[in-house]
């Protein structure tokens, strides 16, 4: 039997969807000039702040290099170089990338040009007023915000008007998704902000004078929250924006793995805020601070590491350009660095590291590994990658660049092998008993004597680092003269829709719906950020069992208060800390071991980050005043083969009592417990002290005016430590009048 064959199925016609109009495409063109701005004080600020860097460098070995003047010495360059490095030559270096990546990851021209060149021009004038101030002696003495407030204020506005103008770019974006160089953009921003504003809450004085909102415990648990983080999210969140961005477009490559750079975004920036306290391991800040600092800087290995391989990874396929390339030179080195210095910094928060590593130069050898290798490589890498373009030529010579490359390398190596072995020599040397149960080396000098000679090589690295920036400069310079700036450059691209920009998450990868928003992005950013400080600081501020207090501890007199401020002036807690840990190699040197309620008066807190020179807070009475007077005069007549430079100029000045009243005033409305009226009293109380001090100075044949500030100096160095000496009884004799 024949069986037909069944009629073929046909399909239903699939419904006609209507073939969206073509989008018209917009012509827009590019801001490059903003670019080329930032980019060349970029070069400028980094050859100014390298040189005082070099200076700095050789004056701890030759202390004749301070050249014998208040405005040339390291207590006051040293932060000179810090702030002209980091915010001049890093935080334009970063501006110049985001300021070229951002119009092209959002697909169009900056929101404003006004905005553009306020910002650039007020970043100037703020590295402007820090190289006026800074050596004239104008400091919070804070480590990386040492700017005095009205300084503080003009760099809110100036980061204001930076945000203003990135946000209005994303808010008229014609690309839906916003790239991960964006979030680390964003997250910068924000962090920045909020680490900026709570750390610059100062009560000002004068014009140039403020005192810090916080006192003690608090101030270094606020500073160092804002340090550690400084470093976080000025030196290294922006950096790794930028990274992702230049690093592909060098390598011709696409980022290795889009989830590795969500995990690596959101862990980096929630866990780095908590990370601060691994600062202030042993001091007197709580100990529960203290360990959560160090568990969450062990947990940002992990990010940190996650980003490097990222990085690294991305040049799959692409190592045989690296040969070739001295961009790709720069950025391998660059993320190499990067990864280095972020194992570095877990390992230094571990308890048992940081006793031997902390106040020594280990830590210089550390920070300068990031900041010569993670900032300053990637940046000259962007340079070079970013001049071609601008100029619309070649590069004017690799055989140049590859000069530079290997100049900046050896000068790295030059600059971080000695601070190692100095950090170790004099970790060991200060730990070091004898079989008799004595101290190896009492006397701190002999400990600084054996590194001098690493201070020369370290010198050295910074000179072979600086001299690779000029070959740059030159390099840079040729090449800009060979071809002309395309100052205007033209684009097109599709408009984005308004739903588009709200349009629900469709498939794809689930972190996309938050790519699309960059308001929900910046709130899940701040959130991340905020849950870290306000953990620790909250409880530190308001459990008064974090910061017991001394009955015996009182305020500073007027004329030990306007001699700390000569301390602050001079930059003295650059070398000299104050904070004897509870070692017994330190207590053995220094005296008690130093307590949280010692510090409550102290406005800013001066515990201080390196030792180049002995600690101070026990030295009060521990030499005559006429010690102190030939120390300042003629360190080596106390302390022979010193590396101290002396202060002649201390002898000359006169004391400043025209703001003091309006300092107590000030110091009475945050708390300090001055009596009623003392602000009408402290200047005739200041001459009385300073008297006392000038008649014991002249039982030894030294003839001083009271007026003069080494006398105040001297009033302030002697009340260092002294309150817990006082007796029980004396406190209660006391309190009874």
């Amino acid at each position: 039997m024949q069986v037909e064959p069944l009629p073929p199925v046909v399909a239903p016609h699939p419904p006609l969807v209507p073939t969206p109009p073509a989008r018209a495409v917009d012509t827009f063109f590019y801001d490059n000039k903003i670019v080329r701005d930032f980019g060349v004080a970029t070069v400028i600020w980094g050859i100014i702040g390298m040189l005082v860097g070099v200076l700095a460098a050789f004056q701890l070995a030759r202390p004749e290099l301070n050249m014998g003047t208040a405005y040339t010495t390291f207590g006051r360059i040293r932060p000179l170089h810090t702030n002209a490095v980091i915010f001049a030559f890093v935080g334009n270096g970063i501006f110049t990338g985001v300021y070229y990546s951002l119009q092209r990851l959002c697909k169009t021209r900056m929101f404003s040009d006004r905005l553009s060149k306020i910002h650039f021009w007020g970043w100037q004038l703020i590295i402007l007023s820090a190289v006026a101030t800074l050596p004239l002696g104008f400091t919070t003495s804070k480590e990386y915000a040492e700017l005095e407030w009205p300084i503080d204020l003009a760099i809110t506005l100036v980061w204001v008007v930076f945000g203003w103008n990135m946000f209005g770019t994303i808010a008229r974006r014609r690309e839906r998704h916003l790239y991960v160089g964006i979030w680390f953009y964003i997250a910068t921003f924000l962090t920045v902000a909020v680490l900026h504003i709570v750390n610059s809450m100062e009560v000002p004085v004068s014009f140039l004078k403020s005192y810090s909102l916080y006192a003690g415990v608090q101030d270094a648990l606020v500073q160092w929250w804002y340090g550690h983080n400084a470093v976080a999210f000025f030196l290294t969140t922006p950096y790794l924006g930028l990274m992702y961005y230049f690093l592909p477009k060098a390598a011709g490559r696409p980022v290795y793995s889009y989830r590795l750079s969500i995990i690596h975004f959101w862990s980096l920036i929630f866990i780095y805020i908590w990370a601060g306290p691994h600062h202030l391991l042993y001091t007197a800040l709580p100990d529960w601070a203290q360990s959560l600092g160090v568990a969450f800087s062990v947990m940002l290995i992990a990010p940190s590491w996650g980003g490097m391989i990222n990085g690294l990874l991305t040049l799959r396929g692409a190592w045989d350009k690296v040969r070739e390339e001295p961009v790709l030179k720069f950025m391998v080195v660059a993320v190499t660095a990067y990864g280095m210095a972020t194992f570095e910094g877990p390992m230094l928060s571990l308890k048992n590291v940081n006793a031997i590593a902390h106040f020594t130069d280990w830590i210089v050898a550390h920070v300068h590994v990031g900041a010569l290798g993670w900032n300053g490589f990637l940046t000259f890498a962007m340079l070079y990658w970013l001049w071609p373009r601008l100029y619309r030529t070649e590069l004017y010579s690799r055989r140049l660049a590859n000069t530079h490359f290997w100049l900046g390398t050896l000068g790295i190596l030059f600059y971080a092998l000695p601070m190692y072995w100095a950090g170790f020599t004099q970790g060991l040397m200060w730990k070091q008993f004898n079989a008799e149960g004595l101290l190896q080396y009492p006397n701190f000098l002999e400990t600084v004597m054996q590194i001098v000679p690493m201070y020369y090589l370290r010198g050295i690295g910074g000179v072979l680092y600086l001299s690779g920036v000029f070959v740059m400069l030159y390099n840079l310079i040729k090449t800009a003269n060979a071809g002309s700036l395309l100052a205007d450059e033209k684009a097109q691209a599709a408009p984005l829709l308004p739903a588009e920009l709200v349009e629900e998450h469709q498939g794809g990868h689930w972190h996309r719906w938050i790519e699309r928003r960059p308001v929900q992005l910046s709130i899940g950013a701040t959130i991340a950020i905020l849950i870290g400080g306000a953990i620790e600081m909250i409880p530190t501020f308001l459990v008064k069992s974090n910061v017991p207090t001394i009955a015996a501890v009182k305020p500073y007199t007027s004329l030990e208060l306007q001699g700390r401020d000569i301390y602050i002036k001079e930059g003295c807690s650059n070398c000299h800390t104050q904070m004897v840990r509870p070692f017994r190699s330190e207590t053995e040197r220094y005296g008690e071991y130093s307590k949280a309620g010692e510090f409550v008066y102290d406005r800013p807190f001066l515990w201080g980050s390196k030792r180049t020179g002995p600690d101070l807070h026990r030295v009060g009475q521990k030499y005559p005043h006429s010690w102190h007077y030939n120390h300042m005069l003629d360190p080596t007549s106390m302390s022979p083969g010193s590396i101290m430079p002396a202060y002649p100029w201390l002898f000359d000045n006169s004391i400043d009592y025209s703001t003091l009243p309006r300092k107590i005033t000030v110091l009475q409305s945050l708390g300090t417990p001055y009596p009623a009226g003392y602000a009408q009293q402290a200047v005739a109380d200041a001459q009385h002290q300073a008297q006392g001090i000038v008649q014991e100075l002249r039982k030894e044949e030294i003839e001083v005016k009271s007026d003069k500030e080494i006398v105040a100096l001297i009033a302030y160095l002697q009340r260092l430590g002294t309150d817990i000496k006082v007796k029980p009884e004396q406190v209660a004799a006391a309190a009874a009048e």
